[in-house]
């Protein structure tokens, strides 16, 4: 029943709370559809807290669910996706709110989609695919550019044009494929092979426009991911547009937001790379100049120094002093030398004093008798014996006529 109020008779808040909560209680459980805009789970607290939109109109109302129903849904729930949720309606007379009691969710439509790739990419993602340190870096310059796309394609044209642009002898072989559809997952993976057992192909370009989620989705095929994942060529994902995030993405080497991000991606700008070129070329310059000066003012301050200045100088000094070195052995040898001479000298007299010869230059004689024995006596001496008297300057052979003795001898003989 309604509640009697009027201006002088107002209801309290707590009554009209609590008759609001009393109307809510009343309408039961009831099916609603919308789309998860957002998911809040708090540490420590059993209730997941969403916020579940219209998918036509701006309108949301917040739900609640126990963390067990959360946790049990398989694929889980994200952000985004379509659901239809069976729940009880419940007024929190405290703050004034309302709020759904989510009692059973199911995931629908492109939310069911969005849900089961997202279970494919953790299981994936678990394998390791994803993993960064799987990554190749592109090459600064590859011989020919593999590209995978629709025939006659605007992904095509991007690819190429923008890619010639910027390098216009690049290379490309073009392998066609569906981009769509239930056989666009297989061909790409064909296109794919051949282009990972070309040799001449460097890196590999995967290019679509954008489109819808659905049209999206051979570009999340697991056997397509795993393909990649095994490729030995470097693999570009140019799917789409910015917000466009198939699994391919994260499985190939690297990603470009767009097919024309793509042929920036691969090929360098050749303006750029001259300008570099010229840049470094002129760094180089400047370094070798700057070297040059340096080494220039090294061998200036070399040259400067008196040693080098004027070589013959030190040439000059030494030479006085080898000048003066020489003298100074010179006079030590003729010191020497005369010293030596004055020292033979004395021992050519001492000699001299001491030979025989000497004593024979002075008068002096030696007789010797016929045997070469020398007669120091008279004694034995007989009349008309031969002797032989040795002088100074050679010998005289006589023959004594008398012996006469000397008398003073013979006294101090006899004394």
């Amino acid at each position: 029943m309604a509640l009697q109020t009027s201006a002088q008779a107002p209801a309290p808040v707590r009554q009209i709370a609590t008759a609001i909560s009393g109307w809510v209680e009343r309408l039961g459980a009831v099916w609603v559809e919308g789309q998860v805009a957002q998911v809040s789970r708090r540490p420590g607290v059993g209730t997941v807290f969403l916020t579940l939109r219209d998918s036509v109109a701006d309108i949301s109302v917040p739900v609640t669910c126990s963390r067990v129903l959360y946790d049990g849904l398989n694929p889980p729930l994200v952000e985004g996706a379509s659901v239809v949720i069976h729940a009880k309606p419940s007024y929190y007379a405290n703050r004034g709110t309302l709020s759904l009691y989510a009692r059973e969710i199911r995931m629908v439509g492109l939310g069911e989609l969005l849900a089961r790739l997202e279970q494919r990419r953790q299981l994936l993602a678990a394998e390791g695919l994803f993993a960064l340190e799987l990554k190749r870096r592109l090459p600064f310059l590859p011989g020919k550019v593999g590209l995978i796309t629709a025939p006659n394609s605007a992904a095509e044209r991007d690819v190429l044009d923008n890619a010639r642009r910027r390098w216009p002898a690049v290379e490309f072989v073009v392998v066609h494929a569906a981009m769509q559809g239930t056989r666009s997952a297989a061909e790409v993976m064909e296109a794919l092979d051949r282009l990972d057992r070309d040799a001449e192909v460097d890196v590999i370009v995967i290019a679509r426009g954008g489109g819808a989620v659905e049209d999206l989705l051979p570009f999340s095929d697991e056997g397509l991911i795993r393909a990649v994942a095994k490729a030995r060529t470097p693999v570009v994902s140019a799917i789409g547009h910015e917000p466009d995030s198939p699994l391919l993405d994260l499985v190939a080497d690297v990603r470009a937001s767009t097919p024309t991000d793509a042929a920036k991606l691969v090929v360098p700008d050749v303006h750029q790379e001259l300008s570099g070129l010229g840049l470094a070329r002129d760094r180089m310059r400047r370094s070798v100049s700057g070297l040059v000066h340096q080494e220039q003012s090294r061998l200036d301050a070399l040259r400067s120094r008196p040693s080098l200045a004027d070589p013959r100088s030190l040439l000059d000094d030494r030479g006085d002093e080898l000048a003066a070195l020489r003298d100074r052995c010179r006079r030590t040898v003729r010191h020497a030398l005369d010293r030596a001479a004055d020292d033979i000298g004395h021992q050519r007299a001492r000699a001299r004093a001491l030979s025989p010869l000497a004593t024979l230059q002075r008068g002096y004689a030696v007789v010797q008798d016929a045997d070469g024995h020398v007669l120091t006596s008279v004694d034995g001496v007989a009349a008309r014996a031969a002797v032989s008297v040795r002088v100074a300057d050679g010998r005289i052979h006589a023959t004594v006529d008398s012996v006469a003795p000397d008398p003073v001898t013979a006294q101090e003989e006899s004394r």
